[in-house]
């Protein structure tokens, strides 16, 4: 590692007011106190203070007394660079001018960068630090190393005095400009910023004297703002002690913070700012940032409340909502949205990205000017949380930058229980933003002043880059986890510390009232005002008697549903196309449509078997997908498809983009070149993320109902990393928050061999969370769509790419929206029986929820002995060896396309076409595993338990899938031997 002196070598320019001479000649090496201290790679210009290069400041100031002593200011103390260095020389010679100790200058440049790197705070609590970090530990780190928020100015003078003489005075002019810059209540990190212009920014906005300056307007808002967020908690905890609310006590700062970042976004543009959050002040947040109506949050106190019919609903502090307002501080309307999230803390992260860079899509926003997002944070889970850091590497990817999120961490520095000895490894909480260089501004939340100049500053720094940017508020949590909990069991001390805590409201009020900006009638005032909003808005909550959760609705599609939020019909039309689309399709599917672009050889190959197959009026699964896709961009649909390798597709079948053999970086999406007014295509390789991206592209769905929005998983079974998306957002997102969505999730699967982690997507875990009934027939009209109506999801296994065309367009002409997952084949996408003719994708023509058997077995129904109920593959392994046991007239194979919701009346009618025949469900999957246990039960209701529904497939298994190939084999001709043997189930019937 450099040491500063090398460091400083190759990287300052020159000093401009003394004799030309390099630093590395004029300073000698870094002192062994701080060789531990990172040297960055970012150059740093020899300016005065602003640079935050101390040395060449005093040198300058030094130099130029020499010259002239009336031509040096004085510092806040009356210092001056030749009382400095008077101080400095020793003896008889301290009345005369000498040259300036250059080992004093490299320590205090090497404390001073410490500072700059460490992002020190000023104690939170004078008397005590709440930090759970030991006072020796604290006193035995390096001086510049980051300690947890209760490092002073002492570094400074103590880097200093740790390696030269008692009596130091060059403290005397360092002290002052260091300590308002970096050892006060506001702490910056930014040395790890790879970029001269951004870190001068932020030197110019903490390192310039006096710049944190209010007016005494701005002071008295920041008062009013305060006492709305302190006396709606006193409120709640007032009226309602013993329920659980988790609130903002400790952090009452947040609410002006969040409404100055608005403010000054709105100022620089933005009119629209999507929110997300956890639980902790979320009521808060609603009340005095949303402007939700107080009466709808203090009605969901009243435990008599009657929930509509919308679904199972969800606990208050989950909710979200959408507002449009004008912004009183710039008078420009300014539309807030806060998503709804479940306890899994951060998961609603990359779900607010994902909305986010919709709505800049939608309205042609391409760098994020008028469109934005704000994160809020828990110090624990932003430490703890791998969303965290998968959401952080989406924010600079084309396909998924917001152009930058202002990140607010409510720092309590506990979190449920833990403190941060047992949390993280790293220093900070927000060390995780290191990773793309965000700066972090630490600020002590007991101070308002600061937090806000701080929140403007992120502001700007966002407005400006357009780039990422934390602010860390190290604050308390003056209750436990909530409001019922007791924090002393487990940290007595610290809760003693905050026990002592005057809230930040009071110290507030007191300094301004000190200063002159308000009086104590005034100050009364505002509470008493704000207090009876609370009450007459209390009052009125008593009226209500039921909970509508739409009024909670943080993503609205205003004209796709009724003004009652119904479907404006039960119909879906047909999903067929007339031949010359289909064609035309087709035929820009198999070309070039851009002059002079080279291809692969291999790629030519494939392009012209697709213009072959285009001719004889087939499709495979590859064609299928770019016919729905290009239909649908015609209607004016976006389609937006992502996922880890998706514009070749994981087993080089779809080459959605082409890429130019001899140009670098020139591509071609021949899918953008079909119609000459089209909506856009948007494909795009994902990060090696799940959870991340799912999240996003499930926040992009929730934008508009007028896109087909498809995350596609390398393997099916890799979605299990973004499990948590599934259970809390997408199955039951419409239950609990009337959150329609279509997006479709395409997860290859099938047993093909080739281990236990590329084979199963586990359906039996999407089936297991359908909310149909297996032991109920529905009785409904217009069965079909009514059934999708109802459902929670929308679970297919298509076996021809017909099937998968029109399952992928009914997605988009149903009259509502419903998640669709898809089980994609991986050896079907070449299987030369898995092509579908266009006469089976004609107008008239729509998605089928179960195929019958065509053959013998249906021509003679009564001769059948046996029905196979399959899905998807293994369909054609099956009737490969049916034909192979020439029992096309006794075996009969119906493919149920649609597992949920459960396609009753066909399966009803299919099972009374055949009389005498036995019932088996085949799969390839494990008895314990796939569909089985679904289908077995809905299969009994449709024929009145009449008859048992056999199993033939492999054995119960705790892995997916065999790692042998023999065995593999060994285990599919088991499963065809009883699916053939007629006389399998015998013994146990």
């Amino acid at each position: 590692m450099l040491n500063l002196r090398t460091c400083a070598a190759k990287l300052r320019p020159l000093t401009a007011s003394q004799t030309v001479k390099t630093i590395s000649q004029h300073r000698p090496a870094a002192p062994r106190t701080f060789q531990q201290i990172r040297c960055y790679s970012a150059p740093v210009a020899a300016e005065p203070f602003l640079s935050g290069t101390s040395s060449n400041y005093v040198e300058e100031m030094y130099y130029a007394w020499l010259e002239n002593p009336k031509s040096v200011h004085k510092v806040r103390n009356g210092a001056s660079a030749g009382g400095l260095a008077r101080c400095w020389l020793p003896g008889p010679a301290r009345g005369s001018p000498g040259p300036l100790p250059q080992a004093a200058l490299a320590g205090v440049q090497a404390a001073w960068w410490g500072c700059q790197a460490g992002g020190f705070v000023s104690p939170l609590v004078q008397e005590g630090s709440l930090s759970c970090w030991k006072a020796e530990e604290r006193d035995q780190r390096v001086p510049g190393s980051p300690v947890p928020y209760d490092a002073t100015c002492a570094c400074l003078c103590r880097g200093v005095r740790r390696s030269y003489s008692p009596g130091c005075c060059l403290m005397a002019l360092l002290l002052p400009l260091g300590q308002m810059a970096y050892c006060q209540h506001i702490g910056v990190e930014f040395m790890f910023i790879n970029d001269l212009e951004q870190c001068q920014w932020i030197r110019q906005k903490f390192e310039t004297p006096g710049i944190m300056q209010f007016t005494n307007e701005e002071k008295r808002t920041l008062l009013a703002r305060l006492v709305r967020s302190t006396r709606f908690e006193e409120f709640l905890h007032r009226k309602w002690s013993s329920e659980k609310r988790f609130g903002l006590e400790g952090c009452e700062v947040l609410i002006p913070a969040l409404k100055t970042i608005i403010d000054k976004s709105s100022e620089k543009g933005v009119d629209y700012v999507i929110m997300g959050m956890p639980h902790r002040g979320r009521l808060n947040v609603l009340a005095n940032v949303i402007r939700k109506e107080l009466e709808q949050i203090f009605c969901q106190f009243d435990s008599k409340l009657e929930a509509a019919d919308e679904g199972s609903g969800d606990v208050k502090y989950h909710l979200g909502m959408y507002h449009r307002r004008i912004n009183r501080v710039t008078d420009r309307n300014i539309t807030l949205s806060l998503v709804a999230n479940p306890s899994h803390l951060e998961a609603a992260d990359p779900v607010v990205q994902g909305k986010t860079k919709a709505e800049q899509f939608y309205c042609g926003d391409t760098e994020g000017k008028k469109v934005m997002s704000i994160l809020l944070h828990g110090d624990a889970a932003f430490a703890g949380q791998g969303i965290v850091y998968e959401t952080f590497h989406l924010s600079d990817l084309p396909s998924y930058t917001t152009h930058g999120t202002v990140h607010v961490v409510v720092n309590n520095q506990i979190g449920f229980t833990t403190d941060p000895r047992m949390a993280r490894s790293s220093p900070y909480p927000t060390d995780v933003a290191r990773v793309v260089n965000a700066p972090i501004f630490h600020v002590n939340a007991d101070d308002p002043e600061a937090v806000v100049y701080v929140c403007n500053v992120a502001a700007e720094w966002r407005s400006t880059f357009h780039k990422d940017v934390v602010v860390d508020l190290v604050c308390y949590r003056r209750n436990g986890h909530n409001e019922m909990d007791e924090p002393m069991f487990t940290q007595p001390l610290m809760y003693k510390q905050i026990r002592k805590q005057k809230p930040v409201l009071q110290k507030y009020a007191e300094l301004l009232i000190s200063q002159g900006v308000v009086n104590q009638l005034e100050y009364e005032e505002e509470i008493a005002k704000y207090d009876k909003i609370c009450e007459e808005a209390h009052a009125r909550s008593k009226d209500e008697k039921i909970l509508h959760i739409k009024h909670w609705l943080d993503s609205p599609w205003p004209g796709f549903f009724t003004l009652d939020g119904q479907p404006r019909s039960m119909t879906c039309p047909s999903t067929g196309l007339n031949e010359e689309d289909l064609t035309h399709i087709g035929q820009v599917a198999s070309s070039v449509p851009v002059e002079d672009f080279t291809i692969h050889g291999g790629l030519s190959r494939i392009l012209k078997t697709r213009g072959e197959m285009v001719k004889n009026r087939t499709v495979d699964w590859a064609l299928a997908e770019y016919m729905a896709f290009g239909s649908l961009l015609k209607e004016g649909i976006h389609i937006r498809l992502s996922g880890q390798d998706v514009e070749r597709g994981t087993f080089s079948h779809r080459h959605h983009v082409l890429h130019d053999q001899n140009v670098d970086k020139r591509t071609c999406i021949p899918m953008n070149h079909l119609w000459p007014n089209q909506a856009p295509y948007t494909v795009c390789n994902s990060s090696l993320s799940e959870y991340g991206v799912l999240g996003f592209e499930l926040g992009f769905a929730m934008a508009s109902p007028n896109a087909l929005v498809l995350w596609e998983a390398q393997f099916g079974d890799f979605h299990n990393t973004a499990q948590c998306i599934i259970d809390q957002f997408i199955c039951p997102g419409q239950a609990k928050w009337v959150r329609q969505n279509g997006i479709v999730l395409l997860l290859p699967h099938g047993m093909e061999g080739m281990g236990p982690e590329h084979s199963s997507a586990r359906p039996e875990r999407f089936l297991q969370m359908c909310n149909d009934d297996p032991d109920v027939f529905p009785k409904l009209d217009d069965f079909d769509v009514r059934q999708l109506y109802d459902c929670n999801w929308i679970v297919v296994n298509c076996s021809t790419p017909a099937n998968f065309f029109h399952v992928l367009r009914r997605q988009i002409l149903l009259p509502f929206r419903k998640p669709l997952i898809i089980f994609t084949p991986k050896s079907l996408l070449r299987h030369p029986e898995a092509r579908s003719s266009f006469d089976d994708m004609l107008p008239g023509t729509h998605f089928l929820r179960v195929i019958p058997d065509s053959g013998p077995a249906a021509q003679s129904p009564e001769r059948v002995k046996r029905v196979l109920f399959c899905t998807g593959k293994v369909y054609y392994d099956l009737t490969r060896e049916r034909k192979a046991r020439q029992m096309e007239a006794d075996v009969a194979v119906t493919r149920v396309e649609q597992l949920s919701p459960f396609p009753f009346d066909l399966l009803q009618l299919e099972a009374q076409k055949y009389p005498a025949a036995e019932l088996v469900w085949c799969q390839e999957e494990h008895k314990n595993q796939g569909y089985y246990d679904y289908v077995k039960p809905r299969l009994r209701t449709t024929i009145n338990r009449a008859k048992p529904v056999w199993y033939a497939g492999r054995e119960p298994a705790a892995a997916p899938a065999t790692g042998n190939k023999k065995t593999h084999l060994t285990e599919l001709q088991r499963l065809l031997d009883t699916a053939f043997n007629l006389d399998a189930f015998k013994d146990l019937a």
